[in-house]
């Protein structure tokens, strides 16, 4: 309790310490009235059980209520962090933490990194509308949790591009997951309005601890769109590209999607 300069602190316990030093003072004198005393002390005795069982209650009380606060904030901390870190669309990780995580992953190991893009994208919007895009985009990303299981990071890195980190040691099983990918996709039936088959193209970059995510993007970029200029719907591992030089073969137009794989 706050103390008012020039002013004495009130005892809460006044009437309390003088009946106690009454009940003193009684058995200390053989001559005095000690069922008096004694009468007293049992008046402020209960009233402070009173007191104490109201502090008691009031205690609890407040503790519940910090408890449920603090599980509010708890939750509330871990809606934030969720949000932070995912696609709001599709729940699979945004561009950061896919940064962050294959990241940490190069740090411990070889690692593949596998991007890809839905090929004719802009036809699927333009032709069915957004929403239907949208929903695409999604049953993309259900597709890949599927085949993948959900121990395997997934990120959506742009509007139609999404990446999957699989650590890794073998060049071979990187180019397997990536051609299961390619094919899930392309066999994926995808709801109303949607009347066609919708595929995607692969790029594959496969990376030696220590390697920089910048680096491993880049030629999985590379090797992304290598596979668009071959046709789409097909792998492409950055290793096995040919050297880039300025006469590079232009994208595949939109209207000869030839697989590859």
């Amino acid at each position: 309790m706050m103390t008012i300069p020039g002013r004495e602190e009130a005892d809460l316990f006044a009437l309390e310490s003088a009946a106690l030093a009454n009940a003193r003072a009684a058995h200390a004198d053989p001559r005095a009235d000690a069922r008096a005393a004694l009468a007293e002390m049992i008046v402020h005795y209960e009233r402070l059980m009173r007191e104490s069982r109201r502090l008691i209650r009031r205690s609890d009380r407040a503790e519940l209520d910090m408890n449920q606060m603090n599980r509010q904030l708890h939750e509330l901390a871990l809606q934030l962090e969720y949000r932070a870190t995912h696609d709001p669309l599709t729940g699979a990780l945004n561009r950061a933490a896919v940064i962050e995580h294959a990241s940490g992953c190069l740090e411990r190991g070889d690692m593949a990194l596998i991007v890809l893009d839905i090929d004719h994208f802009k036809w699927v919007n333009d032709d069915f509308g957004h929403p239907a895009g949208d929903a695409v985009i999604k049953t993309v990303v259900l597709c890949l949790q599927s085949l993948l299981g959900p121990e395997v990071a997934i990120g959506r890195v742009g509007g139609e591009e999404f990446s999957v980190v699989w650590p890794t040691s073998s060049v071979e099983e990187a180019q397997r997951v990536a051609a299961s990918i390619c094919d899930a996709i392309a066999d994926q039936v995808f709801a109303a309005p949607i009347d066609r088959q919708i595929t995607a193209s692969v790029g594959i970059s496969w990376n030696r601890v220590g390697t920089s995510f910048e680096t491993a993007y880049s030629h999985a970029d590379e090797a992304l769109y290598a596979a668009k200029r071959a046709g789409r719907n097909c792998v492409k591992l950055h290793s096995t590209l040919p050297p880039l030089h300025p006469a590079a073969t232009p994208p595949a137009p939109e209207d000869v999607p030839a697989p590859c794989h």
